[in-house]
């Protein structure tokens, strides 16, 4: 379960419109890294910055991570795995940090909704870094990187002046690891749990695209107006609104 029950979360300053495709794209493996530390005022977490100039989420800022190579197929036929290594190679061309895959802890998969051109089957690691390695971004694909408190980024999200931007996995993330008072707790509390399965189905609305999760009622039949449990994000108007209740 991610954090407590809650009403809405409006967001602002999230991608008004997603490249959208008339054909089911094939989903490709990829892997993103949680970084948490232990910073003065509690758990802080890793956000890298992509490139503005970048077609595919330009500007955005993100976990470090990215697609599943050949070289990262030790095991055949394991994705998972793969997966690991692929986080471990990312984390280290993206940001200049080691982390062996040991540390990392399954914290989700998510699967980009059938309609969208660009398409992934990603899982989500923690990792908490406490050896004291700095980050190194490249300057290339990725242009700034910083350590945000989870409320810090919350904060930067809701200020209508701030350009600041996340996407609503990297947002949902976020609110999984909130309430840790620091990484190890965090880590001692993810490790043992299953990892949260997101696949959402997308659905269009007035100005925007209304996303829905397994445990929504209008889930299965994709019917965004069906009474009862609520699991969804919506995206309109260049706003992001994360809908959760029983």
């Amino acid at each position: 379960m991610i954090g407590p029950l809650v009403s809405s979360i409006p967001l602002v300053g999230f991608i008004p419109m997603i490249e959208t495709s008339n054909e089911i794209q094939p989903a490709h493996p990829a892997a993103t890294i949680v970084l948490v530390r232990d910073g003065e005022q509690g758990l802080e977490v890793l956000l890298v910055q992509r490139n503005k100039a970048l077609k595919h989420m330009g500007g955005m800022w993100v976990f470090p991570g990215g697609r599943v190579d050949e070289e990262d197929r030790i095991t055949d036929g394991d994705d998972l795995q793969a997966a690991l290594h692929a986080a471990v190679r990312e984390t280290q061309e993206e940001a200049g940090l080691n982390i062996r895959i040991d540390q990392l802890v399954t914290m989700s998969h998510w699967t980009t909704p059938e309609g969208a051109r660009r398409r992934y089957s990603t899982w989500f690691f923690l990792a908490a870094l406490s050896d004291g390695q700095e980050v190194t971004v490249d300057g290339g694909e990725i242009s700034h990187h910083q350590w945000f408190s989870p409320q810090e980024a919350f904060a930067a999200i809701a200020d209508d002046d701030n350009p600041f931007k996340l996407t609503p996995p990297t947002f949902i993330s976020l609110m999984d690891i909130a309430n840790y008072r620091d990484s190890g707790e965090a880590e001692e509390a993810l490790r043992p749990r299953e990892p949260l399965i997101f696949a959402p189905r997308m659905v269009f609305v007035d100005g925007g695209i209304c996303f829905l999760y397994a445990g929504d009622a209008g889930y299965e039949t994709v019917d965004i107006d069906l009474a009862g449990s609520r699991h969804r994000t919506y995206m309109i108007d260049d706003q992001l609104e994360y809908v959760r209740s029983s």
